[in-house]
Formats: C-alpha cells, structure tokens, sequence
C-alpha cells in the first residue's frame, strides 16, 4: 500500500475553504499550476472531483462537504500537536511522577511537596522508590522520573543536574544521652558505640578520616543502609547517629544534636533528570515545587 502524503491535507483544507485554485495557490504560496496538480493528487486519492466546475467557478462536491469539517479539524489538531507547548493546566493534569530519592528524603521533604503537589494539581500522584546505589540506569531508562542525592562517579554525563541545599552532618543522640551534658570533644565523641550509614555495608568515611588526623579512632558498633534507621537505633540507645543536618530534620525532633567535634566537608544535595524530561511543562513545574520545599525546609 502506497504512503499517503498527509501534506495533502493542508492543500485539501485551503482548497474547501477558497473554492479557488488560484485563491488556494496565493494562500499556500504556490502556482496555480503546481495548486492544479495538487487537486489532480487529491482527486486520484479520494476518488471524487472534490470541486467541479460551475459557470466561472468552482462548487464542492457532497463528498467535499462531508469531508470539509473533518479535514479542518485535522490540520488544526496536527498544528496543535506539533506547536511548542506553552500552557500547562495544572488542575487538570493526571499523572504519575517516579521520585528516586536517598532515606530520609521522603519523611523530611515528603509532607510539604506532597502538599504542595495536592494543591496545585489535584490529579498527580508521586511515586517515591528506595535508592539502593548511584547507578542512573532508571533515569536513562524512563522508570524514573526524578532523583535527588549527592552526585556520584557513576551518574552519567547527560543528566542535567540542579543543587538544591548544602548540608552538613551531624551527631545525634537519644534525649538524656552522656554527650547531651558538657563540651564534645573529639575524644569523647570517637570514645562513643557508632552507628554508620552504608548502602554497601563498609564501614569508614570523611569523618573517620578527620578524627585519623588527631589520633583518634571511632568504634563502629552497627552498619545500617539508611539515616532512619540509624536514628531510629540512636535513639533507643545509647549509640551515637552522624547523619545530614537538614536532610533528617523532621526525624532528628526529640533527639539531641551536637556539632561535629571535627572538620568534615559538607556535601551538595542535588536533583536530576534526563534530558528528554527537560522541556516537558509538567515535569519542568515538579522540580520547580521540590526546589521550593527544600528551599523552605531547609530555612
């Protein structure tokens, strides 16, 4: 079966509505020549006249005043498809949005985005899955929509990145705990039973190294793979927690936070996305609401 021109709609559409050749050929910048072979095309595809003669003009046929309504609708419905999207309605938007995000992030920053997301777009759902590693595989892939975290070795070089807040760790403790009264040295804080955070299950980090270069050595008591988890023990214990400040404030409440006693880096905490995600209205206004409710959480 032969391909169809779909251009020949355009033509079909211009020509129902002139009821000219040579009307048609000024609106469509052509020859009445090259119009005359268009309608001969449009002829041989239909199997009808389309527009025969009548005195000195040219009057639809009843196929060519069933088809006109259609035909417009058409091109104004291919005109629609391929015209750059310029509003999004948010009220009537219904969609699934797939957030990849490190433990902790849905218990601190969920409530407000999921508030925010609820008003301003009734229909959205948000999906929020574990991060077990930094591989961007589901980014790549489409399962994931958006990810949040520290930027890793393994994310690939085409995924747009956006910093959303520093952070920096803290040491946290149950209420009552022996750290919550007197200074905090670095002495007592490594004398302490510690909990580490690994998705890998290794023990040893920034920390660790900064209390090498006094001397000192910090007893890893457990090895947990989340920052829920790890307070969660804290706080039933008498271990002591090192987690990202703003990142777990809501789970930190009741606790007792100290500053480091040793100088470690803060990180950045970003967002990502795939490019093919980066024009879309939708998802463009999702990442405008986390960066807001970070930005707020945070403050």
């Amino acid at each position: 079966m032969a391909t169809l021109d779909l251009n020949l709609l355009v033509t079909l559409d211009v020509l129902l509505q002139e009821g000219s050749v040579a009307g048609a050929a000024r609106r469509l910048r052509l020859s009445p020549s090259a119009m005359s072979r268009a309608l001969a095309r449009l002829r041989e595809t239909t199997g009808d006249p389309l527009l025969v003669r009548a005195g000195r003009g040219l009057v639809p046929t009843p196929r060519a005043l069933e088809l006109r309504e259609r035909v417009s609708q058409l091109v104004e419905q291919s005109e629609e498809v391929l015209r750059p999207a310029r509003t999004l309605k948010l009220k009537k938007l219904a969609r699934t949005f797939t957030l990849r995000t490190s433990d902790g992030f849905v218990e601190n920053f969920g409530p407000d985005l999921i508030a925010r997301v609820s008003k301003e777009a009734p229909g959205v759902t948000l999906r929020f899955v574990q991060k077990p590693d930094k591989d961007s595989t589901p980014l790549r892939g489409g399962t994931v929509d958006l990810e949040t975290g520290v930027i890793g070795h393994d994310m690939g070089p085409e995924l747009r990145v956006q910093a959303l807040f520093r952070d920096r760790f803290t040491g946290v403790v149950r209420a009552g705990h022996p750290l919550s009264q007197g200074e905090i040295t670095p002495e007592r804080y490594a004398a302490g039973r510690h909990i580490w955070v690994s998705r890998r299950g290794h023990a040893g980090g920034p920390v660790d190294d900064a209390l090498k270069l006094l001397g000192l050595a910090r007893h890893v008591a457990t090895i947990v793979s989340g920052f829920s988890s790890a307070l969660a023990l804290a706080k039933a214990s008498d271990m002591i927690a090192t987690v990202p400040e703003r990142h777990t404030g809501r789970l930190r409440e009741g606790m007792f936070s100290f500053a480091l006693p040793v100088a470690v880096p803060e990180v950045t905490v970003s967002m990502f996305w795939h490019p093919r995600l980066h024009a879309d209205l939708a998802h463009s206004w999702l990442r405008g609401c986390v960066r807001d409710v970070c930005a707020e959480t945070s403050d």
